[in-house]
């Protein structure tokens, strides 16, 4: 099943092959189904004093790294959707720190941010698994580059990978 097919290197530009190589191979399904549900776990036993720290100045706090993730597992399922669709709109980037800026993270409470990962990450299953080969084999543009619907999901899970290994490395986090 093509779900559990990973993305060959035309499917999307080179940069996004640090993400999808971070994923293991099998279906793509089960994995974003565990990460969910490890990370879930890894944000639960956050102590509160850890929730506004920053590695470095400069660097984004455990809160504003949840919140983009999130923030960009939301852009890669509208984007999968989209081309999915058939939808040939060349579709725009995203300023990943104009997002976190705006996005008021540490207004906010480390668990309300957990779940609403939790939240976005149901629905990028629900949409994942409504689309049949055709619609995950569909190619698009986004911030000006050719990537699959397939590809997407690979993405948003390696992407998820990357920054939980930095929250574990960087953050302490354990």
């Amino acid at each position: 099943m093509s779900q559990a097919t990973r993305p060959d290197a035309t499917e999307h530009v080179p940069y996004f092959g640090r993400y999808t190589t971070l994923v293991p191979d099998g279906s793509i399904a089960e994995t974003l189904r565990k990460q969910r549900d490890e990370t879930a776990a890894l944000l639960a036993r956050v102590p509160a004093n850890l929730e506004d720290y920053r590695y470095a100045e400069g660097k984004w706090s455990v809160k504003e790294v949840v919140g983009h993730i999130t923030d960009a597992e939301r852009v890669f399922a509208y984007r999968a959707l989209r081309i999915g669709r058939g939808d040939e709109t060349p579709l725009a980037g995203f300023d990943e720190n104009q997002y976190v800026s705006a996005g008021r993270f540490g207004a906010r409470t480390l668990a309300s941010l957990a779940a609403e990962f939790q939240a976005v990450r149901e629905a990028t299953l629900h949409l994942l698994e409504g689309l049949d080969e055709a619609a995950l084999s569909r190619r698009g543009t986004a911030s000006g580059n050719p990537v699959s619907a397939r590809a997407l999901f690979w993405i948003a899970a390696g992407h998820e990978r990357h920054h939980v290994a930095l929250l574990r490395e960087s953050y302490g986090l354990r």
